[in-house]
């Protein structure tokens, strides 16, 4: 699959839980093609909705800002810069409520260098102006310029900075260089200008854009975010812990408190493996207290695997029998694993320490 591809269904998958993201049900590939079934958005694109009605009122421009930036704040939550926000990719579904979609663009953790981003993207009458610096940049920094942008859009009906040559657009960037139509009141310009900060360190963010009063305006009560089990988030998991999956050497070096897995180059990075003399229901009862302590949603599979959900992570938690006095219990990140290894896996390994004889694996523990 092209890079971009897989990097939209890996960003919807993680991010499907948000009523205002278009979700992701199904992924289906030929040697040619690549189908993606997603929500059906029967209002298309909001940028129709502008070119039939120009500008839009303002309570109805701060209810589709307020949705956008309730999206790419869970977004942001979770590690993703969306990169590309502009009308095209705010889609409406039959009831009006806003979409956002199009994550060919977006930027993972994985991508973050030096804690900066440093690919130039975007559509550049939306695009912040550290983006086509070259220089490395703050993703959420430059998705709310982007946001900036769009109520701009909403309420005016046209852009703030248009200029065929996209030099004299940034200079006009830089400067400031755009008027607001009599329309739009002081609050709503207050905050675009705000937004409409070149330097991406004086700008407003998205957490202090949402305590604007413009913006709070009205405003409804918290998305509901999708609270389905944590089991169904992962699609067609299936259990791959079982002795099957353990070859001699594993089992001995586990049996005898040994960690010969350096020695093999088998070890997933997604796992975190460890052995213990307490029993399955005691494993089970930790790992349960120990998920509630750090504010995990804690759930139970059909087969036995224990689930621990956190906004768009996810990790699964199993425990297979070695010996009549030994399990091995296996940690597995399956969504969100940078954000796992850099913000949480110090605290969920000092809770584990406690029930832990010996960790197994590659990495330094």
């Amino acid at each position: 699959m092209e890079p971009c591809i897989v990097r939209e269904i890996s960003v919807m998958r993680r991010l499907q839980h948000h009523p205002n993201i278009l979700k992701i049900h199904e992924v289906m590939a030929t040697k040619t093609k690549i189908y993606l079934v997603v929500d059906y958005a029967s209002g298309g694109e909001l940028f129709a909705k502008l070119l039939r009605r120009g500008r839009l009122t303002e309570s109805t421009a701060r209810r589709y800002f307020q949705q956008l930036v309730s999206a790419l704040h869970f977004c942001h939550q979770n590690g993703v810069a969306h990169r590309d926000i502009k009308p095209q990719n705010l889609l409406l579904d039959e009831e009006g409520n806003l979409k956002v979609s199009d994550f060919g663009l977006s930027a993972l953790p994985e991508q973050i260098k030096d804690g900066m981003l440093h690919t130039a993207c975007g559509t550049p009458a939306y695009t912040a102006p550290e983006v086509v610096s070259r220089r490395g940049y703050d993703g959420a920094k430059a998705d709310a310029w982007s946001c900036g942008v769009i109520l701009f859009v909403l309420l005016s009906g046209h852009l703030p900075f248009s200029d065929n040559n996209l030099v004299a657009m940034y200079k006009k960037v830089y400067r400031r260089e755009y008027q607001f139509p009599d329309s739009i009141s002081k609050p709503a310009r207050h905050l675009i200008f705000q937004l409409l900060d070149p330097n991406p360190n004086t700008r407003l963010s998205i957490e202090a854009l949402m305590q604007h009063s413009w913006y709070k305006k009205s405003l409804r009560s918290k998305p509901q975010i999708s609270n389905r089990s944590l089991f169904e988030s992962l699609g067609n998991y299936k259990s791959e812990l079982g002795v099957s999956g353990l070859n001699a050497f594993d089992i001995i070096s586990m049996s005898s408190g040994l960690d010969l897995s350096g020695l093999f180059e088998t070890t997933d990075c997604n796992k975190k493996r460890f052995t213990t003399g307490v029993g399955m229901e005691k494993v089970e009862e930790r790992v349960r207290e120990i998920g509630g302590e750090l504010g995990y949603r804690v759930e139970k599979g059909k087969s036995g695997a224990i689930g621990l959900g956190k906004g768009g992570m996810i990790l699964v938690v199993e425990a297979l029998e070695i010996t009549s006095n030994l399990l091995m219990v296996e940690v597995k990140v399956a969504e969100s694993k940078m954000e796992f290894e850099r913000m949480h896996w110090g605290d969920l390994k000092a809770k584990l320490q406690d029930i832990v004889d010996s960790w197994h694996t590659n990495e330094a523990m």
